[in-house]
């Protein structure tokens, strides 16, 4: 509301006339002890002050019922009566918000919503009150607990908010821009543009929205367009306040005078059928705000800010005779509001007095109000006497007088030993309904025990309490507890733990001790870690996504290969996908399927990973595919063989996965139907009624898979030889087998994994009777006689009885096509290649002999909510450029724990904890198939001037100069690098019981700027790269007291900086990695890592690492620039 122009004599009083509401206070009373209690005139606290008891209301006509303080001193910047419950809210200018409860305006809660704004408008939901202020949007509940506080651009002066349904708000102010917010996501949804700027007042009818403006115009706006439908030019001042009710829209406000504004006593009322004006309404009052109470006529309540109230009809005249008084504490009305049942007026006065006028004895604020929530009452008073002789009674609830004598429990340390009690879990309803608000948890109380009462457990029952122990900190390297789960301990979710210097002190050696790189699991959407390895380990996949590069700027390929090359350069050391996930995030299909989690879904395991892992892999195969189908197929993987598969129009990943088919349709007419398709992956399909046959029947791997190709079902299609739906016979049969076959198990119910279950008990059974046969054939064999099978003196080497156990899965299928266009599919072993020969299998015989190379299984704990882990058979070449050795070994990679395992784990499948999702087979030989050379795709023109992303940079803020062709940086050049960040998530955090600050999980950061300085040459410490990294993700905090990046900076519309995507800038600072460039900083190692890049040692100089001292803490950059150089670095972003 706009108070500019207001007759200054509206404030002018005199002393005498309030003279009696001027507390007197014993001048030894601490007057800050007063500041939360409110007075009466006689300085005496009070809750109420209610009317003298002679006044008597009558029905119909408004009176003064109470008035209470909320706020001492304080003026009330705001009222609002609850749409739910019978409750009134009260806002202040300190940004504290008060509640009471029904017509007596009893205190119901109290807490502070803002430390620095005044509260500017209140609106009641369902579960809880929202709360504008200047920047800021907070939803707390009516206790006061925050529910979400979303912080709006510092930049917003923002005004009025208005819900359109029960999910979407629209929030106004004196910007250019009304913002369209999602009340379930918490997020911007819809910026609108506003042809005149400053909305401060919002109404919706089921026709229009009504935009107030302080202008002094009213916008009537499309509901689902919000394009302008008309406009009204009320006043030509300044709008104060307006109503609309059926066809009428009543407006005040003021109007310009030769001395300024001037309150306007003529309310401009508007037909809205016509879309006219009608004839304006003269009232006797200065009209500040203005309400329609209809509740036998369309009435209109006036209020001005000294006190007086009018009620007039809009089409009429004003009678002076329907004016009343409301006699405020203060000199000035600062809010009004009316109830939903139109029995009830608030007032708030410039004092931090709420008057509360009624047109009956009991009022209700609401037709149908649902029953208030009120705290428990103490019991302490109830509770029964207590019996000192019980020997479970707590002796600190008797009362004991105050003595400096040695107590009779102080036992000598000699004679006893410490025993604490370890505090019970924290209930489950509470963890489930729990709200993060930076470190600290909020959750409403489940009422599941009596108040500040913990039940102990008693010495009977601490075995069972014991079993809810701690996870111990690391899966592997400690002896195992052998009550503590099912789970091997290097299966179980790996977590890092943070110090106070982050991840420096962190040993993930601990965790793997070969040279490949692991990943990190922090990030949001890290499930696919592990599918992220699988690709790696595919060696044409690794060469050729490393080899692409595309102008699109999120593009899944170009991240895959910078990831891909991290793992490459890395010696044991983790990376991160960062970059890689955001670009995945961004991608709407990824959304659409359901692919990005929540944070707090992730970290409970609410959702099933197994079937989240199976849509992922098929999405990426097709994300990928469609990323590199429009390229041309590189020269380096045309095959040796000349493969007739891989089309003009085809991708290479396409010619790697996919599977021709041809889908045959037969009506039950005779007529038939082909059309051509292909897959890139297949979903294992299970025979029907398989765990009701509980005899054990005998079926290979191989058959189910054969079935699952080779696809035979019965469903409605159309005929168009019957021209309706017909039941028909869908067959599906392969033209051309891939080279690599994918195949999602699809173990998603107890159903499947019962199958499993059984096949591998059956698949034992016949494995220890054929193992048994072959030592001797009349001979009974027991089983613990196995050990001998193994043993130098036995006949045959033969695996142990543990590596047989929870077996089906083959290492090696063999797949044939016929001649008739059929499939056959059978498992396949050593001893069939001992028979058939390694080349005579595929060239002679037309055999395809497909070994396992990877598989993706589920680990079911409880405890954590489950995690996804792979084992993968890491080949030769691998091991060659890490290792140096040539060998095959499978390993289990768990994010960043990465151990060698045994190859029979890599196949065992105990269904209680660890099923199976993911198998990739690969054609033997498959990587002579292929040229594997891999070609940095990445050229010196990265380096070279482009255009900026924002559309109002000026030439003259131009703050570097781009490389020349004849300065490019050769090898060992010297290049000053400088990084700046903003906050995407903050830091979630706890305190211990001893008071020290935990890391739960970090803040996720994001490159805001980066500047890269010459290190020599004529031009030397000039910068040539200071780009600004545009994002579309939501800034949490710009930290622009060390970074200097200020709000809009990275927004291409508003900004005036030299914008880049993150792709650009980084794909500059890869290639002068590559060439090999020396980078000069300070504290280049965090820069880099949330850069997302991985840099040679030899490469950096860091003077964080230069001017350490062993055994000392770290120098800051600000130290040093005023010890070597005299200057003061941070001045200069202090200031702006």
């Amino acid at each position: 509301m706009n108070f500019e122009g207001l007759d200054p004599g509206l404030a002018e009083y005199a002393p005498a006339m309030h003279s009696a509401l001027d507390p007197v206070l014993d001048a030894h009373l601490n007057p800050s002890l007063l500041q939360n209690v409110e007075l009466d005139p006689e300085g005496v606290a009070l809750e109420a002050l209610p009317v003298q008891e002679s006044v008597h209301i009558m029905e119909g006509v408004y009176s003064e019922l109470h008035s209470v303080v909320a706020e001492v001193g304080v003026p009330v910047s705001v009222s609002h009566f609850d749409l739910h419950e019978e409750m009134l809210w009260v806002g202040s200018h300190g940004g504290h918000a008060t509640s009471f409860f029904g017509p007596t305006l009893e205190r119901y809660s109290s807490f502070q919503v803002n430390g620095s704004d005044d509260i500017r408008q209140i609106q009641s939901l369902e579960n809880g009150i929202l709360f504008l202020t200047k920047n800021n949007l907070k939803y707390m509940a009516r206790g006061g607990l925050i529910i979400f506080d979303y912080l709006l651009d510092e930049s917003e002066d923002m005004h009025s908010l208005l819900l359109t349904d029960s999910s979407t708000l629209l929030i106004g102010g004196l910007q250019n821009h009304i913002l369209e917010i999602d009340l379930n996501t918490v997020q911007e949804t819809q910026k609108y543009t506003v042809e005149t700027p400053g909305v401060t007042i919002m109404r919706q009818t089921n026709r229009f929205f009504f935009c107030g403006h302080t202008s002094g115009k009213v916008s009537l706006r499309d509901l689902r367009t919000f394009k302008v439908e008309h406009e009204f030019d009320a006043f030509s001042g300044s709008l104060s306040d307006f109503d609309v009710h059926g066809n009428l829209l009543a407006t005040c406000g003021f109007s310009s005078r030769l001395t300024g504004l001037a309150c306007d006593r003529f309310l401009k009322v508007y037909d809205l059928r016509m879309m006219r004006a009608i004839t304006p309404l003269q009232v006797h009052v200065d009209p500040a705000f203005l309400r329609f109470i209809p509740t036998y006529t369309s009435r209109l309540a006036i209020i001005s800010q000294s006190g007086q109230c009018q009620f007039c009809e809009p089409t009429g005249l004003a009678n002076p005779a329907d004016i009343f008084h409301v006699n405020p504490v203060g000199p000035l009305l600062m809010t009004f509001d009316v109830s939903a049942s139109k029995q009830a007026l608030a007032f708030g006065d410039s004092e931090g007095c709420v008057h509360l006028w009624t047109d009956s004895p009991e009022p209700s604020f609401n037709p149908y109000s649902r029953e208030t929530e009120f705290a428990l009452p103490c019991l302490v008073d109830s509770l029964p006497p207590l019996d000192w002789s019980q020997d479970l009674l707590p002796l600190s609830l008797i009362p004991v007088p105050l003595t400096t004598d040695t107590l009779l429990s102080d036992w000598p340390a000699a004679n006893s030993a410490p025993a604490p009690r370890r505090a019970p879990p924290v209930d489950a309803e509470i963890l489930r309904t729990m709200k993060k608000v930076g470190f600290i948890g909020y959750a409403p109380n489940p009422r599941t025990r009596l108040r500040n009462q913990i039940p102990y457990r008693l010495k009977e029952s601490d075995s069972e309490f014991d079993s809810f122990s701690q996870v111990t900190e690391s899966p592997i390297g400690r002896e195992e507890e052998p009550h503590l789960h099912m789970v091997s301990k290097k299966y179980r979710k790996v977590t890092i733990k943070y110090s106070k210097l982050g991840l420096e002190d962190f040993d993930f050696k601990h965790y793997n001790k070969t040279l490949f790189a692991g990943l990190e699991p922090h990030i949001p959407n890290a499930y696919c870690n592990c599918m992220i390895q699988v690709l790696y380990f595919l060696e044409p996949v690794r060469c050729l996504i490393q080899n692409h590069l595309c102008q699109k700027e999120f593009c899944l390929a170009c991240e895959l290969g910078f990831l891909f090359h991290m793992l490459d350069l890395s010696r044991g050391d983790p990376c991160q996908g960062s970059n890689f996930l955001r670009a995945f995030r961004t991608i709407p299909e990824a959304s659409a399927l359901g692919l990005i989690l929540a944070d707090s879904d992730e970290a409970s395991g609410k959702g099933n990973l197994a079937r989240l892992i199976q849509r992922w892999n098929r999405f990426i195969l097709t994300q990928l595919h469609q990323d590199l189908q429009e390229l041309e197929v590189p020269q380096a993987y045309r095959g040796a063989g000349g493969s007739s598969f891989c089309s003009s129009g085809d991708s290479v990943i396409g010619q790697l996965f996919s599977c021709e088919m041809e889908n045959c349709s037969l009506c039950r007419c005779g007529s038939e139907t082909v059309r051509a398709s292909s897959t890139l992956l297949f979903t294992l399909s299970y025979p029907e009624g398989s765990n009701s046959d509980k005899t054990g029947k005998n079926c290979d791997f191989a058959q189910v898979l054969k079935r699952s190709i080779c696809l035979e079902q019965n469903t409605q299609a159309w005929c168009d030889n019957c021209e309706k739906y017909q039941p028909t016979i869908q067959t599906r049969n392969i033209r051309h087998l891939p080279d690599i076959l994918v195949i999602n198990c699809e173990v998603n119910s107890l159903k499947e994994a019962d199958f499993w279950r059984m096949q591998a008990e059956v698949a034992f059974k016949m494995a220890i009777k054929k193992h048994s046969g072959e030592i001797s054939k009349n001979k009974e064999f027991a089983l613990a006689d196995w050990k001998e099978l193994g043993s130098p003196e036995g006949m045959l080497m033969c695996p142990s009885i543990e590596e047989l156990k929870n077996v089906w899965l083959p290492f090696s299928i063999q797949m044939k096509m016929t001649k008739n266009k059929g499939l056959d599919v059978c498992n396949w072993t050593d001893g069939d290649e001992m028979q058939w020969g390694p080349a005579r299998a595929e060239e002679e015989h037309g055999v395809y002999v497909y070994d396992l190379m990877a598989t993706v299984v589920h680990i079911l704990d409880s405890r954590t909510g489950g995690s996804l882990v792979a084992h993968i058979k890491v080949g030769e070449t691998y091991h060659q450029r890490k290792e140096g050795v040539t060998h095959q070994q499978w390993y289990l990679f768990n994010d960043f724990l990465i151990e060698p395992i045994d190859k029979h784990e890599a196949v065992q499948f105990d269904m209680n904890w660890k099923v199976p999702a993911i198998l990739y087979y690969i054609k033997r030989n498959l990587n002579s198939k292929y040229n594997l050379n891999i070609k940095n795709p990445i050229e010196a023109s990265v380096l070279l001037a482009e255009a900026s992303l924002a559309r109002k940079q000026r030439k003259t803020h131009t703050t570097f100069i781009p490389l020349m062709l004849n300065e490019m940086p050769q090898v060992g050049d010297l290049v000053g690098l400088d990084a700046e960040f903003v906050t995407l998530n903050e830091e979630e955090a706890e305190l211990r019981s001893d008071g020290t600050k935990s890391t739960i999980k970090p803040s996720q950061m994001s490159v805001a700027r980066i500047t890269c300085v010459r290190g020599q040459g004529p031009n030397e410490g000039i910068p040539f790269i200071d780009d600004y990294i545009s994002t579309q993700e939501q800034v949490v905090d710009y930290l622009t007291q060390y970074s200097g990046i200020k709000p809009g900076d990275l927004d291409a519309k508003i900004s005036s900086k030299h914008l880049t995507t993150l792709k650009s800038t980084y794909l500059k600072l890869r290639f002068l990695i590559d060439i090999g460039v020396k980078f000069v900083g300070h504290g280049l190692q965090k820069d880099f890592r949330v850069i997302n890049l991985m840099v040679p040692k030899d490469q950096v100089l860091d003077t964080v690492y230069l001017f350490h001292m062993p055994r000392k803490r770290m120098i800051s950059l600000r130290f040093l620039a005023w010890y070597f150089l005299d200057a003061a670095v941070f001045s200069s972003v202090l200031a702006l």
